[in-house]
């Protein structure tokens, strides 16, 4: 692909091309999605990505429950997922990079419990997948805090009623 100066440089017309913002934003991708080892840098922040997006989520189906127990579970997590993530990604980032191109996501309203329940396991099976870019065992360990918060809170909406 020719890049903007190399098109300036050949006195071609680039508005008919891409922008210098979408070039820049082609060439941060590219970064994010190179691997460093075992470590798969794109993988991770679509994990993060969907980790940020869930402490929103849930919050959202807390204001909306009509359960108290649900209510009272759905805060647990959201206030549990902050410092989670936060560490988390901290940890990366002092070993690997500055993690760009975060994706936000779109806010669903409360449907049921059933429907909630849904969402966090599918939450989990998607950390469960794409836990494998970063084989570093303490980053590991924090994976595993995230997964225990989503079970745990899986479990008290399941169970206790």
């Amino acid at each position: 692909m020719l890049t903007k100066k190399q098109l300036v440089n050949k006195k071609f017309n680039i508005s008919k091309f891409i922008s210098e913002q979408e070039e820049d934003e082609m060439d941060d991708r590219q970064e994010t999605d190179e691997t460093d080892g075992d470590t798969n840098v794109g993988d991770f922040v679509d994990m993060m990505s969907a980790l940020l997006n869930s402490q929103t989520q849930v919050h959202v189906f807390h204001l909306q429950t009509e359960s108290y127990a649900e209510h009272k579970a759905l805060q647990n997590y959201y206030e549990g997922i902050d410092g989670i993530v936060d560490g988390l990604i901290e940890s990366f980032q002092g070993k690997y990079q500055i993690l760009k191109n975060y994706r936000g996501g779109d806010i669903q309203d409360w449907k049921s419990t059933d429907e909630t329940t849904k969402y966090l396991k599918n939450l989990c099976a998607m950390v469960e997948e794409k836990r494998n870019c970063c084989k570093d065992s303490y980053i590991q360990n924090q994976i595993d805090t995230v997964c225990e918060l989503i079970n745990s809170t899986t479990y008290k909406l399941r169970f206790l009623k």
